[in-house]
């Protein structure tokens, strides 16, 4: 496994937000997670990514087969996690060049990549200062695929995007994720956070989880359990869920 999540609970000031989560990602596997507002898909996001005021109070986190659940961010980033966030935040006084000179190889990089997102010219602007939310969200793939992250992190990139952008965003989430290498221990992994799924007409995914109340209750075939959400919303997959988890204690 590339990522392995083992029994994690985890909370935000006193209150917990994952409860006993376990979720294992293998080299090359992009997964989507899904499930419905304040269900703690964004919590498992900011703990991956070693955020201080997520405490972790029982269980563990294993990348590249290390433990990382003490690390600090930036060690987490060396090794290979990436994140793009829902809400990320604005940055004065430095430029998307700026930043994107610290991640490139060269200048060319820089320019076709910001030419696939359609960044050219926001370059020399400061970090996310007057973008719309699709523009942030474009420029948090920008950096995701100068990185090369082993696993990318992506929270609800088709929120609040509009049909335009969402093309944009799902293409260059696609080659980011893209598993041209025949390597299979260099393919880059991904797990996408999302609500109602629609990044997945964009990105090929391995499975689909379901989290409710900062667990998982389901797993299974991405198309399947994004056609059901979106039928039939959050409430069936919850309903289906309570009656298997009873019929289990009943059969017990």
């Amino acid at each position: 496994m590339l990522l392995d999540i083992r029994n994690l609970t985890v909370e935000v000031e006193g209150k917990t937000v994952l409860k006993n989560l376990s979720l294992s990602i293998g080299f090359g596997e992009t997964i989507l997670l899904m499930g419905p507002n304040g269900s703690g898909k964004s919590s498992l996001i900011y703990t991956l990514m070693g955020h201080p005021q997520y405490k972790i109070k029982s269980g563990s986190i294993f990348f590249k087969e290390r433990n990382i659940t003490n690390m600090s961010t930036e060690e987490r980033v060396k090794l290979g996690l990436g994140a793009a966030l829902q809400f990320p935040p604005k940055i004065y006084g430095i430029t998307l060049r700026n930043l994107a000179k610290k991640l490139a190889k060269n200048d060319a990089e820089i320019d076709s990549i910001a030419s696939l997102l359609n960044l050219t010219k926001f370059l020399d602007r400061e970090i996310n200062v007057g973008f719309s939310g699709g523009e942030m969200k474009r420029v948090e793939i920008f950096f995701l695929l100068l990185q090369k992250p082993s696993l990318a992190l992506l929270d609800e990139p088709d929120s609040g995007v509009d049909v335009e952008n969402m093309t944009v965003v799902g293409n260059a989430i696609g080659r980011l994720l893209s598993n041209s290498n025949n390597s299979a221990m260099k393919k880059p992994s991904g797990l996408i956070v999302t609500h109602l799924g629609y990044i997945s007409r964009y990105v090929l995914t391995h499975r689909t989880y379901i989290m409710q109340n900062g667990t998982i209750i389901c797993y299974g075939p991405t198309e399947n359990l994004v056609n059901d959400v979106l039928k039939h919303g959050f409430d069936w997959c919850i309903k289906c869920y309570d009656n298997r988890v009873s019929c289990k204690m009943v059969g017990e």
